[in-house]
């Protein structure tokens, strides 16, 4: 599994479906982003936490199950409309969030351990969203599943992860810790907004390496 052919492939699809990707997803991300500000502005101490994990379930699951939807259908050359993906990412809404928390609440678990447990979990569960809608499988089965499928491919997968997705942690990190951000609610909106969206391009590598690996399976 070379690391740098999957990060090139992710790039060359993201950057050549980029409009779709933002017409079927940045909707929900600004409706997301809204709630979550909300819900800060609302709800005040530690427990603000949960109350943002709750309401990322609402609309998370919508588009990351939309965006799975796509990345396949375009792989197999078909041209979905976005109603009918989010029609049927809607179907899906129930599993895919019971899903998001158990995974959510996994790595949160790990990571309160010591960050080394929380970042090997958020790699072996890695594939359960794909196990789960395009494989049709229940929420603890991809759990499970996706612990299998990852085994022997933890460092790759971990190298892809890190390199999409810590530039982000650094600029979530800074906007959090930066008062001028915090105190400009549009700034923090847009900047919120513009992260949420730049991590679909990890759901975009996740992808490629979940059909490496499902091919390499079949293969086996």
């Amino acid at each position: 599994m070379n690391m740098l052919a999957v990060l090139r492939d992710a790039s060359y699809f993201f950057t050549h479906n980029l409009a779709a990707i933002a017409r079927l997803c940045l909707p929900l991300i600004v409706l997301e982003g809204l709630l979550l500000q909300q819900v800060s502005a609302q709800v005040p101490g530690e427990s603000a936490t949960l109350w943002r994990l709750l309401a990322g379930l609402l609309f998370y699951p919508l588009y990351s199950a939309a965006l799975i939807l796509f990345l396949d259908a375009r792989s197999q050359g078909q041209h979905p409309s976005a109603r009918n993906l989010l029609a049927a990412s809607l179907r899906l809404w129930p599993s895919f969030a019971l899903l998001a928390g158990l995974n959510t609440l996994a790595v949160l678990l790990g990571a309160s351990l010591f960050v080394l447990p929380g970042l090997w979990l958020m790699v072996k569960l890695a594939f359960a969203e794909y196990l789960l809608v395009l494989r049709g499988l229940s929420p603890l089965k991809a759990l499970h599943k996706s612990f299998e499928m990852s085994s022997g491919y933890f460092w790759p997968m971990l190298g892809c992860i890190l390199i999409v997705m810590l530039p982000l942690w650094l600029l979530d990190g800074w906007s959090q810790s930066s008062s001028t951000i915090a105190d400009n609610p549009l700034a923090s909106l847009l900047l919120d907004c513009t992260s949420r969206f730049l991590q679909l391009f990890s759901s975009v590598v996740l992808f490629r390496l979940f059909m490496l690996r499902s091919s390499q399976a079949d293969g086996e």
